[in-house]
């Protein structure tokens, strides 16, 4: 790993979508595992972007008045771009699939495989879900109901489709279903979790047909490079993303830096086109595919799928205007399993901010600057001999820390949060024992509270950094506080591996008490 780039991509989000919650989750979670990887001293490339192509863009764009291109550039400045920001989400790049360095490379591609014969011109007849931009085979086209009574619609989205005529160039997927079969069983790790691996699988041995790759009925696309009467199908094209923004040919140098990507984080909806379509598209180039395709579950608001439709699609800075982006990212890297399905709600989000935030971590930070600050004029005391008690938290520390990072290595950011709160609960748990207060009312245990206080700040220490990658603000807050700055150098210096090794903060560095890290919050009555 370390002779290389650590690769990590959300998918580019559809332009005409409104950032919601789903779109905070993806995004974060990824900005969690790149920022984690940078503290352990990697090279690291993080990317995210927006898909702006297709009939669906191009529709809207006709109903607002203006062209397709001044439709997206507004949507990417005004709602996407300030997503990042609300979030607090450290992306190394943004792709847009309307960049000429993306319109090359996805040319450059695609002539590559029609000169390898893996595409030919045909004529298509079937079912088409503009709103997914996406084909629907026959035994996936159901009767609608409700408010679809009438309609077809997908059995894959629920989304109305349209039955369609067109001349079309097609890609040989077919050609590629023992091959990916092959994938799957040699490296079980390509998809997960488990419960996608299996569905993917399932609906590979059903036998894949070949897929169309071209629309000729509208021009909102990339020109196919051998007929400029046809443009690209919009997901043929955006899943090139992925090697485009990495280089693929524009910049081979760069190219050969970045690919294969380590991880690609998707919704479980999506891990079908980049499980399946996406690496056959690379196989059929003669690239290597990605390391993994990790397919995170849907959040359920009132325990439904958060969707449009149904008024329950919250965008994030609605959470972070109330409970600050640190809130915001440590809720969703907490409360929820990653891979899994997981209900939210603004009491938990509550409940959590006050328990484990304000009272938990927040609290500990505080007391134990108040605390020197009182019984030692603000300047970290030298710690003494260490205890039972000292040598049984300092273990706890180098064995949470280890778990956390094993836990990001296999893309568990809620189990590597159990193992870093293990040190908080701990650290309060040592302070309650050891009661300082007590101890500084009694003669000759000035060594002993030393040793209390200069413990609990190098535990408060190395919570900064490995909390670091999850809530970068309340993280600097604390660095400040500590005084680690002058000692130690900047926050994001630190290594992960190196952080539990004791006593890095030096006696007599000041430490001050700064404002609370999570003040309380008291919710208006109607989100109570």
């Amino acid at each position: 790993m370390a002779d290389r780039t650590f690769y990590v991509t959300t998918p580019i989000y559809y332009v005409n979508d409104a950032p919601h919650i789903g779109h905070g989750y993806t995004t974060v979670m990824g900005d969690i595992l790149t920022r984690w990887h940078r503290q352990r001293g990697e090279r690291v490339w993080y990317l995210t972007g927006v898909d702006e192509h297709g009939q669906k863009v191009l529709r809207k764009a006709e109903a607002n008045g203006v062209s397709p291109q001044a439709w997206v550039d507004r949507l990417v400045e005004d709602e996407w771009k300030p997503m990042l920001r609300t979030i607090d989400v450290a992306n190394d790049d943004f792709i847009r699939t309307t960049e000429q360095r993306h319109e090359k490379g996805a040319q450059a591609f695609w002539q590559d495989l029609y000169d390898r014969g893996a595409v030919y011109k045909g004529s298509f007849s079937g079912w088409y879900s503009v709103s997914s931009e996406e084909f629907v085979s026959d035994d996936d086209v159901v009767d609608g109901e409700g408010d679809d009574a009438g309609y077809k619609v997908s059995a894959l989205d629920g989304s109305r489709v349209e039955y369609m005529t067109e001349e079309n160039y097609f890609f040989r997927l077919s050609d590629y279903t023992d091959r990916l079969l092959e994938l799957y069983e040699e490296r079980p790790e390509f998809i997960q979790p488990e419960s996608s691996r299996n569905e993917i699988i399932a609906f590979v041995k059903r036998g894949l047909k070949d897929l169309s790759i071209s629309r000729s009925t509208f021009d909102w696309g990339i020109p196919v490079p051998w007929d400029d009467e046809h443009v690209m199908y919009v997901w043929i094209e955006a899943l090139l993303n992925y090697v485009t923004a990495a280089g693929y040919g524009v910049d081979p140098e760069r190219f050969a830096e970045l690919w294969p990507a380590d991880i690609h984080i998707v919704g479980k909806d999506i891990a079908r086109f980049h499980a399946v379509i996406w690496p056959a598209m690379l196989m059929a180039a003669g690239q290597p595919v990605p390391h993994r395709v990790f397919a995170h579950g849907w959040l359920l608001v009132g325990g439904q799928k958060m969707s449009k439709s149904k008024a329950n699609g919250i965008h994030p800075g609605e959470i972070v205007a109330t409970f600050g982006s640190d809130a915001y990212r440590y809720y969703f890297s907490r409360a929820l399993t990653f891979g899994s399905d997981g209900s939210i709600s603004w009491e938990d989000i509550h409940a959590r901010y006050h328990a484990e935030l304000a009272n938990g971590f927040g609290n500990l930070a505080s007391r134990v600057a108040a605390m020197i600050g009182r019984y030692h004029g603000g300047s970290l005391p030298a710690a003494g001999e260490h205890g039972p008690a000292e040598t049984s938290l300092i273990d706890l520390i180098g064995t949470a820390v280890a778990a956390a990072d094993a836990a990001i290595e296999r893309i568990a950011p809620q189990d590597a949060l159990t193992e870093v709160w293990r040190i908080v609960d701990a650290l309060n748990g040592y302070l309650t024992e050891q009661a300082p207060w007590q101890v500084a009312k009694e003669e000759n245990q000035s060594d002993r509270l030393a040793t209390i206080l200069a413990t609990a700040a190098e535990g408060l220490r190395v919570l900064a950094v490995v909390l670091n990658p999850v809530m970068p603000k309340a993280c600097a807050s604390l660095w400040e506080s500590l005084g680690a700055q002058g000692p130690l150098g900047p926050l994001a210096d630190q290594r992960i591996d190196d952080v539990a090794r004791w006593g890095q903060l030096p006696p007599g560095t000041p430490v001050t008490k700064v404002p609370a890290l999570f003040p309380r919050i008291e919710l208006p009555e109607q989100e109570s």
